[in-house]
């Protein structure tokens, strides 16, 4: 499925950018969309003063920018009879200047690798969770070691059983849903990966049965955490039958998908079953059921992505209003 129309690809640091280069041009490839590669160089006048002054040189800020565009011109020579890569350098705080060229040029996704990723600690750096929680088309975190072809890709969804929830909030973490099965289910079908969709549900069973206000019967706990489960694999049950009716469904059918319905903590769960599972890369919403622009990421989402060390894929849900503007 074509997806993507107008790619962004963020580079870093030239020497350790030919993974993500290359992944991004078949990407383009594949789904017949335009492909920018750029720079953000960070504008420290303080910095820029004192390279005038050391080098006698005025524009600074030209030289700076001429030598960064040969670096990218050398790096994506190789890929120039594949398609047209346009080249830009941005000036600023790289976040903020990223996401100003998204809203500028329509870009559909920005695909980087992690800033300074520690990968046993910390996956991202500020500007990349600045990225997470306010850029608004999806973006693509991919390790600078990531393997050429993915072998196993994870689908993080969450399906909401509380009845009370407005009709607008279901609907939107649907849509969400949606968007996350269709993008995992493309490109697994592109990697020839196994696709693995996984929810996560929990019941408060402990509190129920030794709770100080409230004591019931075990045989009453376990009745009620049954239910809490089977309404959870109905509702995950109902968004694959869901999602059948669209185009999803013909990627679904043709993947065979394996479906994982895990008792626990999300925070927990998923970063265990991405080492469990050998994932090379999980598609998630990272946007807190919120209604406040920008305001998104609650700690569940952050503590996972933390802990893992795989390729991450996050997704805005529709709607989603970047504090960011023109």
């Amino acid at each position: 499925m074509k997806r993507f129309k107008n790619i962004l690809c963020i580079i870093e640091e030239t020497q350790t950018s030919q993974n993500i280069l290359e992944r991004a041009v078949k990407l383009a490839k594949d789904n017949q969309a335009k492909l920018t590669v750029a720079s953000v160089i960070v504008n420290s006048k303080t910095s820029f003063n004192i390279f005038k002054k050391i080098l006698n040189i005025n524009n600074i800020e030209t030289l700076l920018q001429n030598e960064k565009r040969k670096e990218l011109e050398n790096l994506t020579e190789p890929f120039a009879d594949q398609l047209e890569i346009q080249i830009k350098i941005f000036f600023g705080t790289p976040f903020y200047e990223i996401i100003y060229n998204v809203l500028q040029n329509n870009y559909d996704l920005v695909m980087k690798a992690p800033q300074n990723a520690d990968w046993m600690h910390r996956l991202f750096g500020s500007n990349d969770m600045h990225l997470l929680r306010k850029c608004p088309c999806p973006i693509w975190f991919i390790k600078p070691d990531a393997p050429h072809s993915f072998d196993n890709i994870m689908a993080a969804v969450d399906v909401n059983i509380d009845t009370q929830t407005e009709e607008t909030e279901s609907k939107v973490q649907e849509e969400l849903n949606h968007q996350i099965l269709q993008m995992a289910s493309s490109l697994a079908v592109s990697e020839l990966a196994t696709l693995h969709i996984l929810h996560v549900w929990d019941a408060p069973e402990t509190a129920l049965m030794q709770g100080a206000f409230i004591k019931m019967p075990d045989s009453e706990v376990i009745e009620y955490v049954e239910n809490i489960h089977n309404l959870h694999n109905s509702k995950l049950k109902a968004l694959l039958q869901d999602a059948a009716r669209t185009q999803v469904g013909e990627m679904l059918e043709f993947l065979e998908p394996d479906i994982h319905l895990v008792r626990g903590l999300p925070s927990k769960v998923i970063p265990q079953y991405i080492k469990k599972l050998q994932i090379d890369l999980i598609v998630m919403g990272t946007v807190a059921r919120t209604g406040l622009a920008g305001v998104i990421m609650g700690n569940t989402a952050e503590d996972i992505l933390n802990q893992i060390d795989c390729s991450v894929l996050a997704i805005k849900p529709p709607g989603f209003k970047t504090p960011i503007s023109l």
